[in-house]
């Protein structure tokens, strides 16, 4: 014979999904929350660091863009918090070069540097500091592409760990590749 179990009754503390789920509309989780604190806390650094590969300032906001979703989603998967924002340098670091070379497949060109004019100075001060500029960046574009990235993961603050983990290379090649491209700028900026 059958036995008619009982359902129990309406329990109001226990949400159904479509209760969750309509809560979850309602107001940002905590984790929109954190990666909308990290957005805020590391755009215009991811922003320069993508520049500094060469992509253009549209195509830079669309890779810092892609980088929260990506982020986003690999905090939603609870997938590693160890060292987020190394984590999100080398994914703006992977997207960024894959969109230069996507560039140079289509033949898109641009340039990365934008002039950048103080109306302070009196014209020989302009000039002086413009050649300097040009100087330094032509030091600069001269370098290994290792080496431009390693300097501009440095000026964001990241550490020597922090560049080797985002560029896949080991700690000692930072050391080197920071220290010859920085001496080669100081006999540059010097002579």
């Amino acid at each position: 014979m059958f036995r008619l179990m009982s359902i129990p009754p309406f329990d109001s503390t226990f949400d159904s999904p479509l209760a969750i789920a309509r809560e979850a509309e309602r107001a940002p989780s905590q984790l929109e929350q954190e990666v909308m604190g990290l957005f805020d806390e590391y755009r215009d650094r991811l922003l320069r660091y993508v520049l500094s590969i060469g992509v253009s300032i549209d195509d830079g906001e669309e890779i810092v863009q892609d980088v929260f979703l990506s982020l986003f989603r690999h905090l939603r998967l609870r997938r590693s918090r160890a060292n987020l924002r190394g984590w999100l340098f080398r994914v703006a670091h992977n997207l960024a070069l894959k969109q230069r070379s996507r560039d140079r497949r289509t033949d898109v060109g641009g340039e990365w540097i934008e002039d950048r004019h103080d109306p302070a100075p009196d014209p020989e001060e302009q000039l002086a500091a413009r050649q300097r500029q040009d100087k330094l960046l032509a030091i600069l574009s001269a370098l290994p592409e290792t080496d431009r990235c390693c300097l501009s993961l440095r000026a964001e603050g990241l550490r020597y760990r922090e560049i080797a983990a985002v560029l896949g290379i080991s700690l000692g090649s930072v050391s080197i590749s920071l220290t010859r491209s920085i001496a080669r700028l100081s006999r540059a900026d010097r002579g």
